[in-house]
């Protein structure tokens, strides 16, 4: 049973809550980040009893510095870090490279390091998106298209990412156990305003940045349960786990019955969330204009419903509701007043 842990990536949002849980569990803890001088200090506010169980180290996804330090005297990793922007880039090799990098990176240097067990933080993006004949429901063993051309860069990234490290850990590193946690939008309490992607999306139907909501829809699952399905992947006997496809999703919601959801759960929270509907030419029209509606363009009208029983069954999860994620998202919000309360 793995004693210390590498989580990468240990300033974002899944990181951070896999960090908690594990120290929380008596672990010893490694975590990587871009700038050890701008981070740490945040990192130690977070866990200030840590001390000694918590040690940090500057490692970037597209250089060797520091991993080889990283991964020294751990048993497993938790390989959490990938460049996840609000708005779609210029380039698209600037979400594809440094995930692809830093995928191979880690997984070469934790075998280097002779650890056996790595556990990578892929995405339903990686299972559920490219038109795949207009297919609604996914499971473990569906992918993405990356030649599909209504394959956003993120979605690629990921795709590609996943599939490099497992091929890598196939041919490589036989005796390695490799499996992938494969979330969809990830909700849930937040620490500070350093807010993810999917959180954005809450507080912008909260604070009116959302006055009408595109018919579009996302699935939901709660951060508390998808550091709950690393820490099972982590621990569990090998036989469970290995070269398994984890994906993670409580319910589908259109953003309207989010918006709705919101407005019912925390109303005092919730005046601004909007109540209508925005027809489908305003997004296309906006699209040229606003980056966020450029992105949903390809996904109005489409359900993608991810199938996460299979997760829940096998790591011994039951779910926070999606309607539970997303009241504790917005009072955690209004806690920490990134929205008015």
């Amino acid at each position: 049973m793995a004693g210390t842990i590498l989580v990468t990536g240990g300033t974002g949002y899944i990181g951070g809550e896999l960090i908690d849980q594990l120290l929380a569990a008596g672990k010893m803890v490694h975590t990587t980040v871009r700038n050890t001088a701008k981070s740490e200090p945040r990192l130690r506010s977070r866990w200030p009893d840590a001390g000694g169980r918590l040690k940090v180290f500057q490692a970037d996804l597209e250089n060797d510095a520091g991993w080889a330090e990283a991964c020294s005297g751990c048993d497993a990793v938790a390989h959490v870090a990938s460049p996840f922007p609000l708005a779609v880039p210029k380039n698209e090799d600037d979400l594809i490279v440094p995930a692809r990098e830093g995928a191979l990176r880690a997984i070469k240097f934790a075998h280097a390091a002779g650890i056996d067990r790595f556990v990578l933080t892929s995405s339903a993006a990686a299972i559920a998106y490219g038109d795949q004949d207009g297919k609604e429901h996914f499971t473990k063993d569906d992918w993405t298209p990356v030649d599909h051309p209504s394959v956003a860069p993120y979605a690629k990234s990921k795709t590609i990412a996943e599939r490099v490290a497992r091929d890598w850990a196939t041919a490589n590193a036989p005796g390695m156990v490799f499996c992938s946690i494969n979330p969809v939008a990830v909700f849930g309490p937040v620490v500070n305003d350093d807010l993810s992607t999917s959180i954005e999306i809450v507080k912008k139907l909260l604070d009116g940045s959302i006055p009408m909501t595109p018919n579009m829809g996302i699935g939901v699952i709660d951060v508390r349960d998808v550091a709950k399905a690393h820490v099972a992947a982590l621990m569990a006997p090998a036989e469970t786990v290995r070269d398994g496809r984890f994906p993670m999703q409580a319910k589908f919601l259109w953003l309207r019955e989010m918006s709705q959801a919101l407005r019912t759960l925390v109303p005092e929270l919730a005046g601004k969330a909007p109540t209508k509907g925005m027809p489908n030419f305003l997004v296309k029209l906006l699209a040229p204009f606003v980056a966020e509606m450029n992105t949903m363009k390809s996904e109005l009208g489409r359900t993608r419903d991810v199938d996460g029983t299979h997760t829940a069954q096998t790591l011994g999860l039951t779910y926070i509701t999606a309607e539970q994620s997303l009241e504790d998202t917005a009072r955690s919000l209004a806690e920490h007043g990134i929205i008015e309360s």
